[in-house]
Protein backbone atom coordinates (compact mmCIF):
# COMPACT_ATOMS: atom_id res chain seq x y z
CA UNK A 1 0.00 0.00 0.00
CA UNK A 2 1.10 3.57 -0.59
CA UNK A 3 0.04 6.71 1.23
CA UNK A 4 -1.94 9.40 -0.60
CA UNK A 5 -2.24 12.40 1.72
CA UNK A 6 -3.83 11.03 4.88
CA UNK A 7 -5.32 8.10 3.02
CA UNK A 8 -3.95 4.67 2.22
CA UNK A 9 -4.31 3.56 -1.36
CA UNK A 10 -4.37 -0.17 -1.99
CA UNK A 11 -2.49 -1.52 -4.97
CA UNK A 12 -4.59 -3.36 -7.55
CA UNK A 13 -2.21 -6.29 -7.22
CA UNK A 14 -2.79 -6.64 -3.46
CA UNK A 15 -4.81 -9.83 -3.81
CA UNK A 16 -1.93 -11.41 -5.71
CA UNK A 17 0.72 -10.37 -3.18
CA UNK A 18 2.13 -12.25 -0.23
CA UNK A 19 -0.79 -11.11 1.95
CA UNK A 20 -2.54 -14.46 1.92
CA UNK A 21 -6.08 -14.88 3.24
CA UNK A 22 -6.15 -17.69 5.77
CA UNK A 23 -9.04 -20.09 6.25
CA UNK A 24 -9.89 -18.51 9.61
CA UNK A 25 -9.79 -14.92 8.39
CA UNK A 26 -12.77 -12.57 8.31
CA UNK A 27 -12.56 -12.62 4.50
CA UNK A 28 -12.86 -16.41 4.49
CA UNK A 29 -15.81 -16.28 6.89
CA UNK A 30 -17.59 -13.74 4.69
CA UNK A 31 -17.06 -15.88 1.62
CA UNK A 32 -18.55 -18.91 3.42
CA UNK A 33 -21.51 -17.08 4.95
CA UNK A 34 -24.90 -17.98 3.58
CA UNK A 35 -28.43 -18.16 4.85
CA UNK A 36 -29.06 -21.72 5.97
CA UNK A 37 -32.69 -22.76 5.65
CA UNK A 38 -32.44 -26.35 6.83
CA UNK A 39 -30.90 -27.52 10.12
CA UNK A 40 -30.41 -30.88 11.79
CA UNK A 41 -31.68 -31.76 15.24
CA UNK A 42 -28.33 -31.43 17.01
CA UNK A 43 -27.53 -29.13 19.91
CA UNK A 44 -24.25 -27.18 20.13
CA UNK A 45 -22.00 -27.82 23.15
CA UNK A 46 -23.32 -26.25 26.33
CA UNK A 47 -22.34 -22.60 26.62
CA UNK A 48 -21.12 -22.24 23.03
CA UNK A 49 -23.88 -19.94 21.77
CA UNK A 50 -23.66 -17.80 24.90
CA UNK A 51 -19.92 -17.47 24.31
CA UNK A 52 -20.57 -16.30 20.74
CA UNK A 53 -22.99 -13.65 22.02
CA UNK A 54 -20.40 -12.52 24.56
CA UNK A 55 -17.92 -11.96 21.74
CA UNK A 56 -20.44 -10.33 19.41
CA UNK A 57 -21.58 -7.79 21.99
CA UNK A 58 -18.15 -6.19 21.78
CA UNK A 59 -19.01 -4.58 18.44
CA UNK A 60 -19.23 -0.75 18.50
CA UNK A 61 -22.22 1.14 19.86
CA UNK A 62 -22.89 4.87 19.53
CA UNK A 63 -21.18 6.71 22.37
CA UNK A 64 -20.43 3.31 23.90
CA UNK A 65 -24.08 3.30 24.98
CA UNK A 66 -24.06 -0.52 25.03
CA UNK A 67 -27.76 -0.49 24.25
CA UNK A 68 -27.98 -3.87 22.52
CA UNK A 69 -29.49 -6.82 24.37
CA UNK A 70 -30.39 -10.35 23.31
CA UNK A 71 -33.11 -12.89 23.97
CA UNK A 72 -31.54 -16.35 23.69
CA UNK A 73 -33.90 -19.28 23.24
CA UNK A 74 -31.94 -22.53 23.41
CA UNK A 75 -34.38 -24.85 25.16
CA UNK A 76 -36.69 -26.90 22.98
CA UNK A 77 -39.83 -25.88 24.86
CA UNK A 78 -39.02 -22.17 24.45
CA UNK A 79 -38.13 -22.60 20.79
CA UNK A 80 -41.42 -24.40 20.22
CA UNK A 81 -43.20 -21.56 22.00
CA UNK A 82 -41.51 -19.03 19.74
CA UNK A 83 -42.58 -20.80 16.56
CA UNK A 84 -46.05 -21.35 17.97
CA UNK A 85 -46.46 -17.65 18.63
CA UNK A 86 -44.89 -16.69 15.29
CA UNK A 87 -46.60 -19.14 12.94
CA UNK A 88 -50.01 -20.73 13.01
CA UNK A 89 -50.26 -24.46 12.40
CA UNK A 90 -51.64 -23.70 8.96
CA UNK A 91 -48.69 -21.44 8.13
CA UNK A 92 -46.19 -24.01 9.35
CA UNK A 93 -47.73 -26.87 7.40
CA UNK A 94 -47.28 -25.00 4.14
CA UNK A 95 -43.96 -23.38 4.95
CA UNK A 96 -41.30 -23.68 2.25
CA UNK A 97 -38.41 -24.29 4.66
CA UNK A 98 -39.56 -26.67 7.44
CA UNK A 99 -35.92 -27.37 8.30
CA UNK A 100 -35.72 -23.96 9.97
CA UNK A 101 -37.88 -25.28 12.80
CA UNK A 102 -35.20 -27.81 13.80
CA UNK A 103 -32.60 -25.18 14.71
CA UNK A 104 -31.47 -25.52 18.36
CA UNK A 105 -30.93 -21.81 19.04
CA UNK A 106 -32.81 -18.60 18.31
CA UNK A 107 -31.33 -15.20 19.11
CA UNK A 108 -33.38 -12.01 19.02
CA UNK A 109 -31.23 -8.85 19.19
CA UNK A 110 -32.89 -5.78 20.67
CA UNK A 111 -31.98 -2.13 20.59
CA UNK A 112 -32.84 -0.22 23.77
CA UNK A 113 -33.45 3.45 22.86
CA UNK A 114 -33.50 4.68 26.46
CA UNK A 115 -29.90 3.60 26.98
CA UNK A 116 -28.93 5.82 24.05
CA UNK A 117 -30.90 8.87 25.11
CA UNK A 118 -29.60 8.50 28.69
CA UNK A 119 -26.03 8.27 27.43
CA UNK A 120 -26.47 11.37 25.26
CA UNK A 121 -27.74 13.39 28.21
CA UNK A 122 -24.30 13.08 29.77
CA UNK A 123 -21.99 16.08 29.69
CA UNK A 124 -19.70 14.91 26.89
CA UNK A 125 -22.65 14.20 24.57
CA UNK A 126 -25.19 16.84 25.58
CA UNK A 127 -24.16 19.15 22.71
CA UNK A 128 -25.80 16.71 20.26
CA UNK A 129 -29.29 17.40 21.65
CA UNK A 130 -30.05 13.69 21.38
CA UNK A 131 -30.70 13.11 25.05
CA UNK A 132 -34.43 13.75 24.90
CA UNK A 133 -36.88 11.85 22.73
CA UNK A 134 -35.76 8.98 20.53
CA UNK A 135 -37.56 10.74 17.67
CA UNK A 136 -34.72 13.26 17.66
CA UNK A 137 -32.43 10.56 16.29
CA UNK A 138 -32.47 10.73 12.49
CA UNK A 139 -30.88 7.28 12.42
CA UNK A 140 -31.99 4.75 15.10
CA UNK A 141 -28.49 3.75 16.11
CA UNK A 142 -29.80 1.19 18.60
CA UNK A 143 -30.87 -0.88 15.59
CA UNK A 144 -27.71 -0.06 13.62
CA UNK A 145 -25.65 -1.34 16.54
CA UNK A 146 -27.85 -4.41 16.93
CA UNK A 147 -27.17 -5.12 13.25
CA UNK A 148 -23.40 -4.85 13.87
CA UNK A 149 -23.65 -7.44 16.64
CA UNK A 150 -25.86 -9.70 14.54
CA UNK A 151 -23.41 -9.66 11.64
CA UNK A 152 -20.59 -10.48 14.05
CA UNK A 153 -22.63 -13.42 15.36
CA UNK A 154 -23.06 -14.80 11.87
CA UNK A 155 -19.31 -14.70 11.24
CA UNK A 156 -18.45 -16.10 14.67
CA UNK A 157 -20.84 -18.99 14.06
CA UNK A 158 -18.87 -20.01 10.97
CA UNK A 159 -15.72 -20.39 13.09
CA UNK A 160 -17.41 -23.16 15.08
CA UNK A 161 -19.10 -24.83 12.08
CA UNK A 162 -22.54 -23.43 12.82
CA UNK A 163 -24.70 -21.71 10.24
CA UNK A 164 -27.38 -19.06 10.54
CA UNK A 165 -30.41 -17.52 8.92
CA UNK A 166 -31.67 -14.07 9.80
CA UNK A 167 -35.37 -13.32 9.33
CA UNK A 168 -37.52 -10.33 10.19
CA UNK A 169 -40.28 -10.45 12.78
CA UNK A 170 -42.55 -7.93 11.05
CA UNK A 171 -46.07 -8.06 12.54
CA UNK A 172 -45.04 -10.88 14.89
CA UNK A 173 -42.85 -8.64 17.06
CA UNK A 174 -45.59 -7.44 19.40
CA UNK A 175 -46.91 -10.97 19.95
CA UNK A 176 -43.41 -12.24 20.75
CA UNK A 177 -42.66 -9.35 23.11
CA UNK A 178 -45.90 -9.95 24.95
CA UNK A 179 -45.41 -13.70 25.23
CA UNK A 180 -41.82 -13.48 26.48
CA UNK A 181 -42.49 -10.44 28.72
CA UNK A 182 -40.10 -8.15 26.86
CA UNK A 183 -40.37 -4.43 27.70
CA UNK A 184 -42.49 -2.52 25.21
CA UNK A 185 -39.73 0.04 24.63
CA UNK A 186 -37.29 -2.59 23.35
CA UNK A 187 -37.05 -2.71 19.54
CA UNK A 188 -36.33 -6.06 17.90
CA UNK A 189 -34.06 -6.27 14.89
CA UNK A 190 -35.33 -9.72 13.88
CA UNK A 191 -34.36 -13.25 14.83
CA UNK A 192 -31.11 -15.05 14.09
CA UNK A 193 -31.66 -18.79 13.67
CA UNK A 194 -28.55 -20.82 14.46
CA UNK A 195 -27.53 -24.46 14.33
CA UNK A 196 -25.79 -27.18 12.39
CA UNK A 197 -26.73 -27.30 8.69
CA UNK A 198 -28.49 -30.21 7.08
CA UNK A 199 -26.03 -30.83 4.26
CA UNK A 200 -28.39 -33.36 2.68
CA UNK A 201 -31.11 -30.75 2.19
CA UNK A 202 -29.52 -27.61 0.81
CA UNK A 203 -32.48 -25.53 -0.32
CA UNK A 204 -31.90 -22.24 -2.08
CA UNK A 205 -34.53 -19.56 -1.67
CA UNK A 206 -35.37 -17.18 -4.49
CA UNK A 207 -33.22 -14.48 -2.86
CA UNK A 208 -30.13 -16.71 -2.92
CA UNK A 209 -30.55 -17.30 -6.63
CA UNK A 210 -30.15 -13.62 -7.42
CA UNK A 211 -26.81 -12.67 -8.93
CA UNK A 212 -24.58 -10.32 -7.00
CA UNK A 213 -24.29 -6.84 -8.46
CA UNK A 214 -20.84 -6.07 -9.92
CA UNK A 215 -18.43 -4.07 -7.80
CA UNK A 216 -18.41 -1.09 -10.16
CA UNK A 217 -22.15 -0.65 -9.62
CA UNK A 218 -21.95 -0.41 -5.85
CA UNK A 219 -18.69 1.51 -5.32
CA UNK A 220 -18.76 5.18 -6.36
CA UNK A 221 -15.77 7.48 -6.52
CA UNK A 222 -15.68 11.24 -6.59
CA UNK A 223 -18.29 13.82 -7.51
CA UNK A 224 -21.05 12.88 -9.94
CA UNK A 225 -20.29 9.18 -10.00
CA UNK A 226 -23.79 8.22 -8.87
CA UNK A 227 -25.90 7.35 -11.86
CA UNK A 228 -29.17 6.83 -10.05
CA UNK A 229 -32.39 8.46 -11.15
CA UNK A 230 -33.36 11.74 -9.55
CA UNK A 231 -36.73 11.83 -7.83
Amino acid sequence: MRTVGRWLKTSKSWSNSSNQITDNSVSAALSKRRSCRSFIDREPPEGLVLDLIDKARRTPTAGNSQGVEFLLLDEKSLIDDFWGVSFSEKDRSGFSFPGLFKAPALIIPFGVPSLYTDRYKENDKSYTNLGGDKKDWKVPYWLTDAAFATMALQLLAIEVELETCFIGLFDREERIKEYFSIPESYEALGVLIMGYPDTQKVTLGRSQKRKRRPLNEVVHRGVGDFRCEKF
